[in-house]
């Protein structure tokens, strides 16, 4: 019996960090949509920030996205004038990613909404 709550309440803690983390993800994307972004971009912006080029693959480790899904993300910043791709000088097969000045911009202007959906979601 006391196995069983113990697992219970295990689940009902797993099932309480997914419903923060869609509540959390649906306000990101209700603020961060009034500046033409989704939380998805917000998080690849985010990652290039600090002013590295990353391969896709890289990014990808760190935004939690397929590497499919993130291929079409990076061609949408891309075509926002958002980010650049260039060819990877270790690796012709691969691709690197950096911002643009428009993206560092941008970022900058709504790196403060986010952190403020996150404090007000997440602070206890």
């Amino acid at each position: 019996m006391a196995a069983k709550k113990a697992e219970q309440a295990l689940v009902d803690q797993w099932r309480d960090i997914l419903a923060l983390h869609a509540r959390t993800q649906c306000e990101l994307d209700r603020a961060l949509t009034q500046h033409g972004l989704c939380a998805s971009d917000f998080e690849v912006l985010d990652v290039l920030a600090d002013g590295c080029s990353y391969r896709v693959q890289e990014i990808s480790e760190r935004v939690h996205l397929s590497q499919s899904a993130l291929s079409r993300l990076i061609a949408r910043l891309e075509k926002d004038g958002l980010v650049e791709r260039g060819m990877c000088a270790e690796d012709r097969r691969g691709v690197r990613v950096c911002l643009t000045g428009k993206g560092r911009t941008l970022h900058g202007e709504v790196l403060p909404v986010q952190r403020a959906v996150l404090t007000r979601m997440l602070a206890n």
